[in-house]
Formats: structure tokens, C-alpha cells, sequence
């Protein structure tokens, strides 16, 4: 489900926080009644409570994936809550970009493409491999959430051995699995930032 759902952050949520940055205040082409559609659009989302969200998606979920329970029609619901969250991260990633570098490229005569390519991609990989990693360690949690509405998973397992049998073993089990993958997911998001990182 959260592989699903990172793969969906990165192709769709990714050009979107570009988009938002681009078309912003003082951006490479600033659109400012397409930034404005496209920030509510993306705050309408981030608005939803996830649960809300995974059961207002059902209609959807059925329509793409046939089903409305199960880990396929959850990550459906953690794909839809994902590409937000990701989109506003990737903005502030890239607006942390010094201006003056963005300038000097401009001077220098270089297109907007190259200046994303070769500028704003670049500066801001280490902060958007964080973001990037920030993003699946929130949606590991959403993942366990969506075990309530029957997605599967570690959430699933909780809930039906753990919470409605009354097995405390398995919660404590269930709770380990979930903080060793955290774990593991932040190790190798702050390596991953590191090594990008060519300042």
C-alpha cells in the first residue's frame, strides 16, 4: 500500500508542488490564477480527515480497482491524501532555494527548463528526499489507519487480533513492526538526504 502510494506522490505530486511553485508569487511563470485554483484544490484535500477521505473515495475506489476493501482499494485512498501532502512539501523545498542562485542562472541566459533541471532540482534534492521521506513515514501511520476499514496490514491486524480479541501480544507485536519500520524508513531517508547532498 505505502509503495503504491510513494510511487503515486512522486509522478503525480511531484510536477504539482513544482506547478505550485512555479506559478506562485515571483515564480519562473507566475500564474496567479492558476496557483490560487491549484493551493485550494490541493488545501481542499489536506483538509479531509483521512478516514473521511477513505470512505468518500469508496465509489471511486470500487470504479479503478473493483473493490472497496483490501490493500489495493486503500492505497487508492492513500494515493488521493498522499499527492497533496507531498505537492505543498515539494513547494517549500523548492522555495528554499536561495533566490539569488535562481537569478544568477536567469542572467546567465538559461531557460526555464534548464533552470528546473539544472538549478532547482539540484538545490533542493536534499530537502525533497526529506520531504520524500517524511511523506512515508506519515503514510506507514495512515496505512495502520486504513486496517480499520478493512485495507489489510499491519492496521488490520491490530484491530482484529489485538483490539477485538483482546490478544495484547499481538497489539505489542503490531506496535514493534510499525516503529522498526519508521525507524528503518527515517535511517534511510536521512542517508539518502546526505548523499545527495552536493553543497
Amino acid at each position: 500500500m505505502v509503495g503504491i502510494t510513494m510511487v503515486v506522490a512522486i509522478v503525480v505530486g511531484g510536477p504539482l508542488g513544482l506547478l505550485l511553485y512555479i506559478t506562485g508569487r515571483g515564480g519562473l511563470k507566475e500564474r496567479r490564477w492558476l496557483n490560487e485554483t491549484l493551493g485550494y484544490a490541493v488545501n481542499v484535500l489536506r483538509s479531509f480527515p483521512f478516514i473521511i477521505l477513505l470512505v468518500v473515495l469508496i465509489p471511486v475506489t470500487r470504479l479503478l480497482v473493483g473493490t472497496s476493501i483490501g490493500p489495493r482499494a486503500a492505497a487508492v485512498g492513500l494515493s488521493v491524501a498522499a499527492i497533496p501532502f507531498f505537492a505543498r512539501l515539494v513547494e517549500q523545498s523548492l522555495r528554499e532555494v536561495p533566490r539569488g542562485v535562481v537569478d544568477a542562472a536567469i542572467a546567465g541566459g538559461a531557460s526555464h527548463r534548464q533552470i528546473v533541471r539544472l538549478v532547482l532540482l539540484p538545490e533542493a534534492m536534499p530537502a525533497l528526499v526529506s520531504s520524500l521521506t517524511v511523506t512515508a513515514i506519515s503514510f506507514i501511520a495512515y496505512s495502520a489507519v486504513a486496517g480499520a476499514i478493512g485495507a489489510g496490514g499491519i492496521g488490520d491486524l491490530a484491530i482484529r487480533y489485538g483490539y477485538y480479541r483482546f490478544e495484547t501480544e499481538v497489539m505489542i507485536w503490531c506496535v514493534i513492526v510499525m516503529f522498526i519500520l519508521v525507524q528503518l524508513t527515517q535511517w534511510l531517508g536521512t542517508w539518502a538526504a546526505r548523499a545527495v547532498d552536493k553543497r
